[in-house]
């Protein structure tokens, strides 16, 4: 079983995980992708294509992804088989205990349009920074002084071991659809039933699957300021956060929907276009490719 990956330390600490559970035959497999070597795609795409392509080409049997970095359309020929069982899908804030904690003025560290939006719709005194690496480069960046706090996926931190950088979370955030989850993804029929069961949760799965569903039927891209949250809640539902916004934070929409597993991504979407989402959302893509 060969297990394909991106060769940073957080994506092969992932790998590992999943490798593990999939038994002594599983092989982990590095492949470079475009984002790796730095290309300037705004898009999810730079992340998974090459790893996809080496799924179709048969050089590895299924590829471990973070999921919020996996597009909400497929490649045709693959599907995503897998999700495990989550980690915590907060973000943290590095080098202060929350964001109401920093100074006026003060330089906090990103690469994310999500979360800097959200970071000026909380506290729009602080100064944004483009904040651009691995989570070793991240975090060497701060403890050189090149911004005074970042933030950063709490999960990310956990899986290298490094949870103690983290000052707090910021539980006014809503995540990224998948934030926290890893993706399995593979050719139909590649991994047997016991194969798979080994590596699925299934309350992880719906979960994910609700939270790409928002994504997908609010239209919105990778590179717009969307945030989805699933959790489980009583009789098996789900209740889905959904929060868009504009990249300053002077205009957002939140909205939370409870229902069933299979509908309740549409049903919030609904209401939050019914709302104005979409138009927050076209406003966002000006705004970010001007």
């Amino acid at each position: 079983m060969r297990v394909g990956t991106r060769g940073s330390a957080l994506a092969l600490a992932q790998a590992e995980l999943v490798a593990r559970r999939l038994g002594p035959e599983a092989e982990i497999v590095t492949i470079t992708t475009l984002g790796d070597r730095g290309a300037a795609v705004q898009d999810k795409s730079r992340w998974v294509s090459e790893l996809e392509r080496a799924l179709l080409d048969g050089r590895i049997d299924v590829a471990v992804h973070s999921a919020k970095d996996v597009p909400t359309e497929l490649t045709d020929g693959l599907e995503l088989v897998a999700i495990p069982r989550r980690a915590d899908p907060r973000d943290a804030i590095c080098g202060a205990s929350g964001l109401r904690q920093l100074a006026s003025g003060a330089r906090i560290g990103t690469s994310s349009v999500r979360r800097a939006a959200q970071i000026r719709a909380i506290r729009d005194d602080l100064a944004v920074v483009e904040l651009r690496g691995n989570v070793d480069t991240r975090l060497r960046k701060l403890a050189e002084g090149q911004v005074d706090a970042l933030v950063i996926a709490l999960a990310g931190l956990q899986r290298l071991g490094r949870e103690g950088d983290a000052g707090g979370v910021i539980d006014e955030f809503v995540p990224a659809a998948g934030q926290g989850a890893l993706a399995l993804e593979a050719r139909p029929g590649t991994l047997d039933p016991e194969t798979l069961a080994r590596v699925t949760d299934a309350a992880s799965m719906a979960c994910v699957r609700a939270e790409r569903e928002l994504v997908q039927a609010l239209g919105a891209s990778c590179n717009t300021p969307v945030g989805a949250y699933a959790r489980v809640v009583t009789d098996g539902g789900l209740e889905l956060v959904g929060w868009v916004g504009l990249p300053d934070g002077s205009a957002w929409l939140r909205d939370v929907v409870i229902g069933a597993p299979e509908a309740v991504g549409e049903a919030c979407a609904q209401r939050m276009l019914a709302a104005g989402a979409g138009e927050l959302l076209r406003q966002a893509e000006t705004e970010l490719a001007a």
